[in-house]
């Protein structure tokens, strides 16, 4: 009996210990997160005439619709010797929109961003931008005053309005609006410039393509937008 006792106290405390472990609670295994997959279909990139690649397109210094309204920001100071000039050396290309159905010529070299039926070339600071939209009728000053001048000042970075007028160009009349505007604040620095801006706007059949060129405010791009704004053309 002296034997038998701690063998029977061996086997009940093996009994009790695989009890308890069946009664226990299982932990669930560690599930990993996908990475969130933002879509940017029909927008492509050409930086430098590289391969076309895909990524999102910003175009914040022309002050389009699509901005949310900066109504409380006011216009930031000059910059005395600002950079941007455009070289008189600058090669252009011609760049044609087979769905926009227009041509334009824009400086070689530039970052290219297509969607659609819009363009953008930018470099630095300096850009040129061609938006296509759906209109019923034929701009005029007053209408152009009473619409898309107001929407500007609605949704830009505070926009200045020089003019309001009619121009005739090689590629048809325009309406062109001259305006200044802050540059969207830079993501690191929250760094701000003052632009200067041209927008053309070309109607044909109820088609509107609004061409914008923008570039630090002082900088000595002149000729180098009147040769673009006289190329655009509708085919």
């Amino acid at each position: 009996m002296f034997k038998v006792i701690p063998l029977l106290i061996v086997v009940s405390m093996i009994s009790s210990t695989a009890l308890l472990g069946g009664c226990g609670t299982k932990s669930s295994p560690t599930v990993s997160t996908p990475p969130n997959i933002t879509s940017t279909s029909n927008i492509t990139s050409t930086p430098n005439n590289s391969s076309t690649t895909q990524q999102s397109q910003t175009a914040v210094e022309t002050g389009s619709s699509t901005e949310k309204p900066v109504t409380s920001e006011k216009p930031v100071t000059p910059e005395k010797n600002p950079t941007g000039d455009i070289p008189d050396s600058q090669a252009f290309v011609t760049y044609t929109s087979p769905t926009g159905g227009y041509d334009l010529v824009a400086p070689e070299g530039w970052g290219r961003t297509i969607k659609d039926r819009d363009v953008i070339f930018q470099d630095k600071l300096n850009g040129v931008q061609v938006a296509v939209t759906k209109e019923s009728a034929q701009p005029t000053v007053a209408s152009v005053g009473n619409n898309q001048v107001v929407e500007l000042k609605k949704t830009g970075r505070a926009i200045s309005i020089k003019s309001v007028k009619k121009v005739d160009l090689a590629g048809g009349s325009a309406v062109l609006i001259t305006y200044e505007s802050n540059s969207t604040p830079d993501p690191v620095t929250s760094r701000q410039v003052r632009l200067e801006n041209s927008r053309y706007l070309f109607y044909k059949n109820g088609e509107l393509a609004t061409l914008t060129l923008w570039a630090p405010l002082g900088a000595d791009n002149v000729d180098q937008w009147n040769k673009m704004s006289a190329s655009f053309k509708w085919r």
